[in-house]
């Protein structure tokens, strides 16, 4: 017995930690007083990047405590070397937690404090693969430094988180990053080949909230707002009082609830250029659907690129966006439970009638309702089934029935998924299957896809590629280096054959990708493509080449890029060339002041290979932040169009100024003042370089959340 116990200690590279019960409440100021050295710690942590399992550059000691009704953390992270640092606006030193609060091995809160103060918490979902930062939670943090180190102090109510009920074993991960060279620590041994998988968290013992009763959050807004609609020369001021109320039943089940909420869009969606047939996809911003969003989702690959969900629920049908204004909800509900091995969730709305006389628009009331179950498997995988559907009435409805599952091993996955639909009574299928992971030494992508021309998700989803068939395999291989300027490097040629909508034949289209990751946080990706290639009933040769760039200078991240291609232009209806360029930037100017700047650069070519249209989008921004919690953004959104090579005849097709102030003065309690004006070319060009543009709309709005928690 001693033998197997000794055994499993030598083969278990991260950590056990037991959580001590105190009477005394440490108090949270960022200085450690001496309640916590009666705390168990964790002080072997061990650097995962730039080196995988070298040992740290600088000493990192966690201490845990509990009380009744908290979990206390506190980090002390010395800085012998290098002084800490601490920048509201640029890259800089910060602590992470990961807690796995039912053992479910897929699914953990992760809470992140940064030496300014800043804050970030959320979910992280497929064990460990994908981040999500539509959580938030009520908790406690304060920093304090030194020349030689900094400290954190961390209080965790066990109220505002979920977790099982009687488990007195969670999963846990501690992580420091230095950002002077940009080295991660942490509390345990994991491959940079596998990332951080929850899977492979240690454990936090002996954990026992004792807290009893229920827990309230009444979430009240205000909202007052000022509308200039120069199109129809009006003006209208809303007052607007919304509730949101949020009930933990038990540790494990919660009721949300929202009535006549306005999630009105103060800064719109940024421009894109998309001269494809499929719409752009528009990320959820609304609290509503953010909260719960990790149960309303089917298995992904977090953000390789390869492989698209089948999305049949897709939260931004609900509220629609017509024409920069939105479509009224009049109230949701939201109900969610979870268990180590079962999230189960419902969610109901009712939208109201929106009409649009001048443009012609006009929605009828709308009911929805989506239900999600997902059950674990095999520790780490799962399988689950999704129901969405709409109704206006009998004859007026959008139903749609999926089932998915995700097996894990380590770095790899398998993730399959099929669905059914039905719109007023056109029915159609779906299927989807993907693979990532790595065999032996060579990286490997594959994913399969088929969707019936009568599949029909729209008024609940996101799948617009009815009638597409599509086989992709692309791998190859593999290095990974433990020294040496270069992290890992893979080179995966590959074959993608795609049958478009409309057309019987099959598209062959060979590719190769290189990728390399250097230690310093640098790094490219570059693709190349070409092939035989069939849509819009025309034959030619598919070509594209896409290289992007990425990492940190002067301690903030770049990113930047070009795609060119040769393919059809579907808002032209001509085969041509097209390009997009792209670059984004933010620099530090003082620790409060950053500036940053989105560019893209489009460029459209007609047959005869001339260039027809160049579209430059330039959105400067400037952030003020005053301090961690209270914040300044001006933005300035600017597209404009030149006709061919003629920069004597450029036109400014719009322009969008926004500002937006925002105190997050008590947890989850913000105040926001906004204003964005937004200025159209409606009448076209006229002499080169006036850019006149016209109002379009200009919005002003003060906006006050408040959490009432018991």
């Amino acid at each position: 017995m001693h033998l197997l116990l000794l055994f499993f200690l030598t083969v278990n590279n991260n950590p056990t930690v037991e959580v001590r019960f105190t009477e005394v409440a440490p108090r949270i100021d960022g200085v450690i007083e001496d309640i916590w050295y009666t705390a168990d710690s964790v002080y072997k942590f061990v650097q995962f990047m730039p080196y995988e399992k070298a040992e740290p550059t600088e000493r990192t000691v966690v201490y845990v405590l509990q009380d009744e009704a908290n979990l206390y953390v506190a980090f002390r992270c010395y800085a012998e070397k290098h002084k800490p640092t601490a920048v509201l606006t640029a890259d800089e030193d910060d602590v992470r937690i990961g807690l796995d609060t039912f053992g479910s091995k897929t699914t953990a809160y992760y809470f992140q404090v940064f030496a300014s103060g800043i804050f970030h918490d959320g979910w992280i979902l497929d064990d460990g693969r994908t981040f999500d930062d539509s959580w938030e939670g009520v908790w406690y943090r304060a920093v304090m430094i030194y020349d030689d180190r900094f400290e954190v102090e961390i209080k965790i109510p066990f109220k505002s988180i979920r977790y099982k009920k009687g488990l007195s074993e969670w999963g846990v991960v501690f992580a420091r990053y230095i950002a002077f060279n940009r080295e991660y620590d942490l509390s345990g041994e994991f491959l940079q080949q596998e990332d951080v998988l929850i899977s492979k968290y240690g454990s936090l013992t002996g954990i026992n909230p004792q807290t009893t009763g229920y827990y309230f959050e009444l979430y009240p807004e205000g909202y007052v707002r000022r509308d200039w609609d120069w199109l129809n020369d009006t003006a209208d001021t809303r007052l607007s009082l919304s509730l949101n109320f949020k009930w933990d039943v038990t540790p494990q089940a919660t009721i949300n609830a929202t009535v006549f909420p306005d999630f009105a869009q103060i800064e719109s969606d940024p421009f894109e250029l998309n001269l494809s047939r499929y719409p752009t996809y528009l990320d959820e911003r609304r609290p509503f659907f953010l909260e719960g969003k990790d149960i309303f989702r089917m298995a992904d690959f977090g953000g390789w690129g390869f492989f698209d969900p089948l999305e049949i629920f897709y939260s931004r049908r609900i509220g629609k966006s017509v024409n920069d204004d939105a479509v009224p909800i009049i109230g949701g509900l939201k109900l969610t439970n979870q268990t180590k091995e079962w999230n189960v969730g419902v969610l109901g709305a009712y939208t109201d009638e929106f009409v649009d006389s001048l443009r012609l628009i006009e929605e009828p009331r709308r009911w929805f309702g989506v239900v999600r179950a997902r059950r674990s498997l095999f520790e780490n995988s799962d399988i689950g089934i999704l129901f969405s559907g709409s109704m206006v009435n009998s004859n007026t409805f959008n139903y749609a029935l999926g089932i998915d599952g995700a097996y894990r091993s380590g770095a790899n996955q398998f993730v399959l998924q099929g669905a059914v639909s039905d719109r007023n009574e056109k029915r159609g299928w779906a299927f989807n299957a993907g693979y990532f992971g790595y065999i032996k030494n060579f990286i490997t992508f594959a994913s399969a896809q088929a969707i019936s021309d009568s599949f029909d998700v729209t008024d609940v989803g996101f799948v617009p590629w009815a009638g597409q068939k599509k086989l992709f395999l692309q791998t190859g291989p593999y290095k990974q280096f433990q020294k040496g300027f270069v992290r890992d490097f893979f080179i995966a040629p590959g074959i993608e054959i795609i049958q478009e909508p409309g057309d019987s034949n099959w598209s062959i289209v060979g590719r190769t990708e290189i990728n390399t990751d250097f230690r310093n946080d640098w790094g490219f990706d570059f693709n190349v493509a070409a092939g035989s290639y069939y849509e819009a009933d025309t034959n030619y040769f598919y070509r594209r080449i896409n290289l992007s760039t990425w990492g940190r200078l002067f301690g903030n991240h770049l990113d930047l890029g070009c795609d060119y291609r040769y393919t059809y232009n579907y808002q032209r209806r001509f085969l041509a060339y097209q390009g997009e360029n792209w670059l984004s930037y933010t620099y530090s100017i003082i620790p409060q002041i950053g500036i940053s700047l989105a560019s893209y650069l489009w460029i459209e070519w007609d047959p005869d290979n001339t260039i027809v249209a160049i579209w430059p989008m330039f959105r400067p921004r400037v952030d003020v932040r005053f301090n961690a919690d209270m914040m300044l953004t001006i933005f300035n959104e600017m597209v404009s169009q030149t006709p061919g090579t003629d920069f004597g005849e450029v036109d400014l097709l719009s322009n969008r100024f926004g500002l937006l102030f925002s105190w997050n003065f008590m947890p989850k309690s913000w105040l926001y003042i906004a204003l964005n004006d937004h200025r159209v070319d409606l009448e076209g060009p006229s002499e080169p370089w006036t850019w006149d543009v016209d109002p379009f709309y200009r919005i002003g709005a003060i906006k006050a959340k408040y959490l009432i928690y018991f």
